[in-house]
């Protein structure tokens, strides 16, 4: 039995999570500790005591989850859990370069604080929105995006989370538009999200040149363990395979679908979401419900978990 692990991306955040990992654990207390010093604010605060409005913020909710789903990540491993292969959606790909030894904790987080830097001046800049569009396939959603869009306003599909679920982004206008075409298509459920940008679609091009050069300036090892990259949902170890995977990776959009067959493919079965939530547990379900698919977010868990 092969064991993956999957890391959550923006959306899974809560008020206090890893609180008990920093009263717990030594790596807890050096990674929040850091993470203040290497984010020049009290990220630890904000992560622990709140408002919730203010970890919502893109600025905050990143490095967040990077920083309570590395640190558990690195406790499993060196528990002794290591896995034959890696992925993570959206923002969590960064997780999972971090457990895969492409890059450290501190160049992560670095790279982490600038993308949603990055990311939320790009939604004030050029204002989109997303949708999350259930019950209608792929191709007529593809269909509705070419069709909706036109030469000054485009929308795309951003993220293919599972068969039946679609995550639509860009200009706010044909968002809309392409939503209203979803429900006249036969869409069950077609809802707008609230985040701060289009994300995933080329609406975030000033975003993707500012974190290409940081990519640049940034020692990439050849990972020791597969990661599976968001755009392409293929497995790869090699540095710069991975750095333009991860430059491509925020204009483009998440094959998370393609992702987790490709693993089940490659003889994983047992899926671990490490990180706070449970978001990619059930479209795990969803894609999938062979697949034994479980969650690792606190202390307690990490201590109940069977190492053998």
């Amino acid at each position: 039995m092969f064991t993956a692990f999957l890391f959550p991306g923006q959306g899974s955040q809560k008020v206090s999570m890893g609180y008990d990992l920093y009263k717990q654990t030594d790596i807890g207390k050096e990674y929040f500790n850091l993470a203040n010093d290497i984010m020049e604010s009290d990220i630890k605060d904000i992560i622990f005591n709140g408002p919730d409005e203010k970890l919502k913020e893109t600025l905050y909710t990143q490095p967040a989850i990077y920083i309570v789903s590395v640190i558990i990540g690195k406790i499993l491993l060196d528990n002794g859990c290591k896995p034959a292969m890696v992925a993570g959606h959206s923002l969590g790909e960064y997780s999972a370069c971090t457990i895969s030894g492409s890059f450290s904790f501190e160049n992560g987080l670095s790279l982490v604080k600038l993308r949603a830097e990055n990311m939320q001046i790009a939604g004030k800049t050029k204002p989109g929105a997303m949708a999350a569009i259930i019950g209608i396939s792929f191709e007529d959603i593809q269909h509705i995006c070419t069709t909706t869009s036109n030469e000054n306003c485009i929308v795309v599909p951003a993220n293919h989370n599972s068969p039946n679920q679609i995550v639509i982004s860009g200009d706010k206008s044909v968002v809309k538009e392409a939503m209203e075409h979803a429900r006249n298509s036969g869409a069950r459920l077609v809802k707008e999200l609230n985040v701060s940008g289009a994300f995933h679609s080329p609406l975030m091009k000033s975003a993707k040149f500012a974190l290409s050069q940081a990519l640049d300036n940034t020692k990439i090892n050849n990972a020791n363990i597969p990661v599976y990259s968001n755009v392409s949902a293929k497995a790869t170890t090699e540095s710069d395979e991975i750095r333009l995977n991860l430059k491509n990776q925020i204009d483009s959009p998440v094959l998370w679908c393609k992702t987790i067959s490709n693993m089940k493919n490659d003889k994983a079965s047992r899926m671990i979401e490490v990180g706070p939530g449970k978001v990619l547990q059930g479209l795990t379900r969803k894609i999938d419900k062979d697949l034994h698919s479980m969650g690792i977010e606190n202390f307690d868990q990490i201590n109940e978990f069977d190492y053998d």
